[in-house]
């Protein structure tokens, strides 16, 4: 399923509700992508869930902002993928 079929079908999820959260929490491992990072290296090119990025389209669409949270300890690992899959800027808050 493309981008924009997913970010549809997100958005008439998220339109079913009168109340929305003003802060959506992502976790990064095993949530955004398929692996832990500290099983990987930054060398690597990382690759998101086929779903993450029209379900973050639409929350931004719908005025929701979007943080990230991991209990990974190979944070840099984890901001070397956020910044190659130029997906950083969307989360207010790390």
């Amino acid at each position: 399923m493309g981008d924009e079929k997913v970010k549809e079908e997100a958005m008439r999820m998220i339109g079913m509700f009168q109340v929305l959260p003003r802060l959506v929490v992502f976790d990064l491992d095993y949530t955004l992508w398929p692996f832990y990072c500290e099983c990987r290296s930054k060398r690597e090119m990382p690759s998101m869930y086929p779903h993450v990025k029209g379900i973050i389209a639409a929350l931004k669409d719908k005025g929701i902002d979007l943080a990230i949270a991991s209990r990974s300890p190979t944070a840099d690992i984890a901001n070397a993928f956020l910044d190659k899959l130029n997906i950083k800027s969307v989360f207010v808050a790390k």
